[in-house]
């Protein structure tokens, strides 16, 4: 097999007439079946189109030929996927700290209640309406 640099050094025309022998389009086809490469890595590395690709898939593939969609999930879907489960993960472990300490104050007021007394609600509640902010008209000298 030709080297890469000794491809690159053919011209257009004599890349017109090239050739692939039959068992170099089967393994390219099963590394594509298992993943291993992708049609755009195939096409860039041996200067292929994309349209012999495919043809290549329809004659070779297993899974075509079994009428079988592969789904190929992109790398970047991938890492996007993982972000949101760990985001997921990491909201729903913020929720439970909530509701833990949501549950720790309502005891705490439970608590106080029989300590304080029954308004103790009304009475933290009302502590902290200080009013309109409003200042007083008048009390400026002129």
């Amino acid at each position: 097999m030709a080297t890469v640099e000794a491809f690159e050094k053919l011209t257009l025309q004599e890349r017109l007439h090239r050739y692939f022998s039959e068992d170099f389009k089967r393994k390219k086809v099963s590394e594509l079946d298992r993943n291993i490469t992708s049609i755009s890595e195939i096409c860039r590395e041996y200067h292929v189109s994309r349209a012999s690709i495919y043809r290549w898939l329809d004659k070779f593939s297993r899974m075509r030929k079994k009428q079988e969609r592969q789904v190929i999930e992109t790398k970047s879907d991938t890492r996007k996927l993982q972000y949101l489960r760990e985001e997921v993960n990491e909201l729903h472990r913020v929720v439970g700290e909530k509701q833990l300490k949501i549950d720790f104050l309502e005891k705490m007021i439970e608590i106080a209640e029989k300590e304080y007394g029954p308004d103790f609600k009304k009475k933290l509640s009302s502590k902290h309406s200080t009013g309109s902010g409003s200042k007083e008209k008048g009390t400026g000298t002129k």
